[in-house]
């Protein structure tokens, strides 16, 4: 471990866990309050994510296409669960952060590849957060000249109290202010009917366009996010979860993301009612717009939109820039925990403050592109997510790092399919904005039809390397000995040796989202001309 504070005591929100405390006790008081103890971080990564530029993005849905677009979001609830899942692991086993195990399984150039992308983007979502503060507040009549600095203020103040648990605690207020959706939605007079019937329907109000397939990659992106791999792992070995405790973070990331769809749907209907039956539908500005269309119809409407937008903002923005000071500590070598004080670990809040500091002054820049960050951001999100997947799956599948706790076979096919569609997502943004003639539908089809063959070649090609190989040799172990391993320090691991077409792969694959990254930036500009 990089910081000797990632040991000791459970100190959560809701209850303290003892390092010595006796496990033998299994009933179902005991249960629940180990459970409270663990909920944090999984709650905090997933409410995180519904934050201003995913307000935005659910909003513009919802504006734009009503209630059609409802069924990403059921479809991107196991890719949450999935995701974060092997996160915990990682992060519970190993004890270290994921910018620093890629580093070191897969050598300075992927570490540095992977984290110069988190970087950026992160830095780009974090200006996203401070325009959902200027915007939120500007409903009530605040300039954004003071509204931004307060909340850099108010961020720096949550965050550098040199207390993991106050630092929780002020996260988990937040996350019961975000449930203000629940009544906002029940009084946006939903249609259930039709709902329901979008939640398990395909299908785009107005058919398939380039511009409905960015905002559903903006929709991915910002549901599931690359920043929220880095944050989760980091947090999990802050608040010093170890693998006896997995089971407990599990339900915690499950119920995290359970309330992310269910907030994500919340903002869809929300808009939807907002702009039904003005001139206002299908032309979506920002989410003020939407607070503002509430208010037409209640102020106390709008003014809770404001509300929710603001916390989110607050949420989003202290997740996302203490996953990039998390990252940063990974890569410098650095003290980089939340129970650790402002004088103990300079650096780490140093780097935290530098990018809040920023991101405040670059929202404060007159006549900046502000609208154009936010939906280029969600999308960009989108683009990066298959090559975090990527190595997300390949250090969930390393033996030397996770021991017994590496992915069953079910769950690597899963994730296989997951980053497929992922790619091909990406795959048609490409196509119809290098050849905006394409029939984007037709587009989709071919490439659903490349990613089906070539996930029946893959799974063909592994089936006949374990039939020559044989039956795996690996012995049992048993829930007591899984709970006791730990990876080994990363110093006496063997290097991860790649395979020529491993190589090739992870090479094609970062120049082709280099490639996908620059022509995002050309439909984003062309979308914002419009």
């Amino acid at each position: 471990m990089l910081d000797d504070e990632h040991l000791g005591d459970i100190e959560g929100a809701l209850g303290r866990i003892r390092l010595d405390e006796d496990d033998s006790r299994h009933g179902l008081k005991r249960r629940l309050l180990t459970l409270l103890a663990i909920v944090g971080p999984g709650l905090i990564v997933m409410v995180g994510d519904n934050d201003a530029g995913g307000v935005s993005t659910y909003a513009q849905a919802g504006q734009n296409y009503g209630y059609s677009l409802l069924w990403v979001l059921l479809l991107l609830i196991p890719v949450l669960i999935v995701n974060q899942e092997m996160v915990v692991r990682l992060g519970a086993v190993t004890g270290v952060g994921h910018a620093r195990l890629i580093n070191e399984r897969f050598g300075r150039f992927w570490g540095w590849f992977s984290v110069g992308d988190l970087f950026v983007l992160n830095f780009l979502t974090i200006v996203t957060e401070f325009i959902g503060v200027s915007l939120a507040l500007s409903y009530f009549g605040i300039s954004k000249y003071l509204a931004v600095p307060l909340a850099a203020v108010a961020l720096l103040a949550i965050t550098a109290s040199g207390s993991f648990r106050r630092w929780e605690r002020a996260m988990l207020v937040f996350i019961v202010v975000n449930l203000l959706l629940v009544p906002l939605a029940l009084l946006s007079h939903p249609h259930y009917g039709a709902a329901a019937y979008h939640l398990v329907m395909p299908g785009i109000q107005g058919g398939i366009s380039s511009g409905a397939v960015l905002l559903i990659i903006a929709i991915v992106g910002t549901t599931v996010a690359p920043w929220q791999l880095f944050f989760q792992q980091s947090n999990i070995i802050d608040k010093r979860i170890t693998p006896r405790f997995i089971r407990y973070e599990r339900a915690d990331t499950v119920l995290g993301s359970l309330i992310v769809a269910g907030g994500a749907i919340a903002v869809i209907l929300i808009a939807t009612y907002a702009v039904s039956g003005t001139s206002a539908a299908g032309h979506f500005t920002d989410a003020l717009g939407i607070a503002h269309a509430l208010g037409d119809h209640s102020r106390v409407l709008g003014a809770l939109f404001a509300i929710m937008l603001l916390d989110a903002s607050i949420v989003g923005a202290a997740a996302v820039t203490l996953a990039t000071s998390y990252a940063f500590g990974d890569m410098f070598n650095l003290r980089h925990s939340l129970h650790r004080s402002l004088g103990e670990a300079k650096a780490f809040y140093g780097s935290y403050t530098g990018m809040v500091l920023l991101a405040a002054a670059i929202v404060l820049i007159p006549d900046a592109p502000l609208g154009l960050i936010t939906t280029g951001v969600q999308a960009l999100a989108g683009l990066l997510l298959p090559s975090a997947s990527v190595f997300l799956l390949l250090l969930c599948n390393d033996r030397a790092v996770l021991g017994p706790w590496v992915n069953p076979r079910w769950l690597n096919l899963l994730a296989a399919v997951i980053i497929s569609v992922l790619l091909m997502l990406s795959g048609i943004l490409v196509a119809t904005t290098l050849f905006p003639a394409l029939n984007t539908t037709q587009v989709a089809l071919w490439l659903a039809i490349a990613l089906a063959a070539g996930l029946v070649t893959a799974g063909t090609g592994l089936a006949i390397i374990r039939a020559r190989h044989g039956p795996s040799t690996t012995a049992p172990v048993s829930r007591a000995e899984r709970n006791r391993w730990r990876m080994p320090p990363l110093a006496l691991l063997e290097p991860v040796a790649w395979s020529p077409g491993l190589k090739l792969g992870m090479g094609l694959l970062r120049g082709y989202l280099v490639a996908a990254v620059l022509l995002l930036i050309v439909k984003a500009i062309q979308i914002g001309g419009q």
